[in-house]
């Protein structure tokens, strides 16, 4: 099969079955992207993830544009665009317009309870995949206190999470050219 099939098929099944938006999407963006494509492994799947998540807009388009001009160019980048948007177009067409004819009906309630808790696990899922990731580069108490002083900025003292996010790439860029520079003085001066 083509790039460009699999980029479409991909993007189309994450986007077709994340109900609720981007957060449950993520998840099945990371099972065709790094499981079932291989298109790049779980810590560059982070990395991207990470990076989405400063810039504004939709993060399941935004990674389905950097992932679709990685594996196949510009057609690549707008054919997994256009993979992800057309699901929610025409959910918005054909379901929404059934549903509000329904919408005092049980069933429809339904429904959105019934979704939340598998949403709920694999949001889960991935979250702990992404700590033990954490946990090789930085170690439980690095990852830990990261994860206490996130929590505690975006919750008690209501922080936009968007700037934990860059002070953290920020601290990422800096900090390991700052100990690339001491080991390189140190065996210098061996």
């Amino acid at each position: 099969m083509s790039v460009q099939w699999n980029l479409f098929i991909a993007f189309f099944r994450s986007g077709i079955l994340g109900f609720g938006g981007g957060p449950s999407a993520i998840p099945l963006v990371k099972k065709e992207v790094v499981d079932v494509f291989k298109w790049m492994n779980k810590d560059e799947f982070s990395d991207i993830l990470a990076l989405g998540n400063t810039l504004p807009g939709p993060i399941n388009t935004k990674m389905a544009g950097y992932i679709g001009y990685r594996v196949g160019g510009i057609l690549g980048m707008v054919t997994a665009i256009c993979a992800s948007i057309v699901p929610t177009i025409l959910l918005m067409i054909l379901l929404l317009t059934s549903l509000a004819a329904y919408k005092e009906q049980a069933w429809v309630a339904g429904i959105t309870k019934g979704v939340i808790p598998v949403v709920t696990v694999m949001l889960a899922i991935l979250t702990w995949e992404f700590l033990l990731n954490a946990k090789k580069g930085l170690g439980w108490i690095g990852t830990i206190l990261i994860l206490v002083c996130s929590f505690l900025l975006i919750e008690w003292i209501e922080l936009h999470p968007a700037f934990v996010i860059a002070a953290l790439l920020l601290g990422a860029l800096l900090i390991p050219n700052r100990l690339r520079t001491r080991n390189k003085e140190g065996s210098e001066q061996r």
